[in-house]
């Protein structure tokens, strides 16, 4: 069994101030939209963050470029080179350990992470996804939503585990559903809402606010029962 934690929070220590902030790795497939919230808040030193790696399963993820572009960075395995999901995620947390990361995001990553890695990375890993669960868990959450008439929608941030959309939540974002709006422009509603309660779920991990215990969600000393909830336009 991979080693626990030492602590779900990260460790400044005693280095210099530039090497002292929360060192993250973001695991993207796409065009990361998401990845270029942080890249964008982080550069306006908004965040307690260095993104130590960007790390794609796809060699033609536009992330990638992003990353490259704030020079930041990137690595890419294929996941279609390795003969099962466990075998590719040990390859994934060998590239990832070399870059020390305190906590890992995925921003997109379209890989259902294996027992092994979720275990190796216990609390470390945090994951958002466009609903507000524990509702409409998966795929094609926008259509569902407007299918079944909801009256809110948005997305949750929450620690990943073995239980696919089901770790412990930390926060969401909701807004109303526009009854005359398409999945694709709901979509892009819900997914500026992610650019901004995502960067903020990850820094309070950074400030040492947001910890992963006992297979619970804690802020500020405290077990968060409900996520933190904002309501967006």
């Amino acid at each position: 069994m991979a080693p626990r934690p030492r602590r779900n929070r990260c460790d400044r220590g005693s280095v210099s101030l530039s090497d002292s902030r929360c060192r993250i790795a973001i695991l993207i497939s796409g065009s990361g939209s998401n990845l270029q919230s942080f890249i964008d808040r982080v550069a306006s030193h908004e965040l307690a963050l260095n993104i130590a790696i960007v790390f794609s399963n796809r060699l033609d993820a536009y992330g990638l470029t992003r990353a490259a572009n704030a020079s930041i960075n990137t690595s890419c395995i294929e996941h279609k080179d390795y003969a099962d999901r466990e075998s590719f995620d040990r390859a994934l947390a060998h590239e990832l350990d070399q870059h020390r990361p305190d906590l890992i995001v995925l921003a997109g990553f379209m890989r259902i992470l294996s027992p092994w890695f979720v275990a190796h990375y216990e609390g470390k890993i945090l994951n958002i996804h466009p609903a507000l669960l524990p509702a409409y868990p998966g795929l094609d959450t926008h259509q569902r939503v407007l299918d079944a008439n909801e009256k809110w929608h948005g997305s949750t941030v929450h620690f990943v585990t073995d239980e696919l959309d089901g770790g412990p939540r930390v926060s969401q974002g909701r807004l109303l559903v526009d009854r005359s709006e398409s999945a694709d422009e709901l979509e892009k509603r819900v997914q500026s809402v992610e650019h901004q309660i995502y960067p903020e779920a990850a820094n309070w991990f950074a400030q040492g606010r947001l910890a992963y215990r006992d297979g619970k969600a804690w802020l500020d000393g405290e077990i968060l029962a409900e996520p933190v909830v904002r309501e967006f336009d």
